[in-house]
């Protein structure tokens, strides 16, 4: 294999740390049996990595109950979990247009569906959401408001608190995409009044793809939309509504799972505070690099306190892709140039439809990954 320089880590983390794979071989080698469904020790090991995986994950969230942290294929599954399990007909969402399109995409189908009618808040200063648009934008129909904790685009990481303080005032439900902040950005499940966390497992939590989670705080219910076998009850015709398996429908990914708690205990013992001054200090010495060179432009706010761990550049006269491709052909850099799956904030930046080059490093970055990215965009830059 190639030596790279991999700074994409906003689409996945990689490479994980060696207890992850370490432990994902050590499971399926041990305990892959299927979860709850028989007695016998094989089975139950591995509904114990379930439950030890959910506990953990609980806890770094602030969360008060592990049955309530449902185990997902990945946030986007999270996601769609929450958004159509909350929604009805006649309800009012509220979103912006930082979301992705795994948030973006299931409330506008709700929406041209004629089941729901949507508001999408525009951002401000540089990439943020105004908690006082929220606040203007709840009707007595908004049953919930979805917005992402840290721009997949930007990084700008959005006044999660006070928005949910104003969406519990006004007794709606608050959905916080957390793709981009799970494992880095401190997220308090009640300090932020958040009623459903959605978050992947295999970027800033360092486990394996194919996993994530969706805590559902108790003053939300959402219905099932995959529905089939459990390890709890297999009498009912119905789904068994017992949390969590009550959104929880059919084998989950046992050995991904196991994989995800132990890049969860990575993070910990490393300490999330210190990975994010790690990779924002990667972030400051590429922007200190290319500020004041007007061949690059750089993206949103400039406000670096208020920002995660990536930034997108634009890069004069060249498109992101062209950009991207040479540095992967010609540089062995991965980045990732485009629209990011973030249409609406592309339209806003002025960059749609060709879109960006997000640069994202991550816990096993180094100053000299960022120097030689550096060396490569001014080498390539017109």
């Amino acid at each position: 294999m190639r030596e790279i320089t991999y700074l994409d880590n906003g689409a996945t983390s990689w490479p994980k740390p060696a207890c992850v794979q370490e432990e994902m071989i050590r499971f399926l080698a041990e305990d892959a049996a299927n979860p709850g469904r028989a007695g016998h020790r094989m089975a139950v090991a591995a509904e114990r990595k379930l439950d030890d995986v959910r506990a953990k994950l609980t806890t770094f969230f602030d969360g008060s109950d592990p049955h309530r942290m449902v185990l997902t294929l990945n946030c986007t599954d999270a996601l769609n979990i929450a958004i159509r399990g909350v929604l009805r007909e006649g309800d009012h969402a509220i979103t912006s247009t930082l979301e992705h399109n795994s948030v973006s995409r299931p409330l506008q189908t709700l929406a041209d569906q004629g089941f729901i009618t949507l508001t999408r808040l525009p951002m401000v200063d540089g990439g943020f959401v105004d908690p006082d648009a929220v606040r203007k934008a709840i009707t007595p129909k908004t049953r919930l408001v979805a917005i992402t904790h840290c721009s997949n685009v930007l990084s700008t990481i959005q006044p999660a608190a006070e928005i949910g303080r104003i969406v519990r005032e006004h007794d709606a439900l608050f959905l916080l995409d957390a793709a981009q902040s799970a494992g880095v950005v401190p997220i308090s499940i009640r300090q932020m009044n958040v009623d459903l966390l959605a978050f992947p497992g295999h970027k800033s939590l360092l486990g394996p793809t194919g996993t994530g989670g969706l805590y559902v705080g108790e003053r939300a219910d959402p219905a099932p939309f995959r529905i089939g076998g459990t390890g709890c009850d297999s009498s009912t015709p119905t789904q068994p509504h017992l949390y969590p398996y009550w959104l929880e429908g059919g084998t989950p990914n046992t050995v991904g799972i196991a994989g995800l708690g132990a890049g969860v205990d990575y993070v910990i013992q490393q300490g999330p505070e210190k990975m994010l001054a790690h990779e924002r200090a990667l972030i400051a010495r590429l922007v200190s690099a290319l500020e004041g060179d007007d061949r690059f432009t750089i993206l949103g706010s400039h406000d670096w306190s208020r920002r995660g761990c990536a930034v997108s550049i634009t890069v004069r006269d060249m498109a992101p892709s062209e950009v991207g491709a040479i540095l992967d052909s010609e540089f062995q850099i991965a980045v990732r140039p485009g629209l990011h799956c973030a249409p609406y904030i592309h339209q806003e930046l002025g960059t749609f439809p060709d879109g960006a080059v997000r640069i994202s490093p991550g816990p096993f970055n180094t100053e000299a990954d960022i120097d030689r990215l550096v060396s490569a965009l001014q080498q390539i830059a017109l």
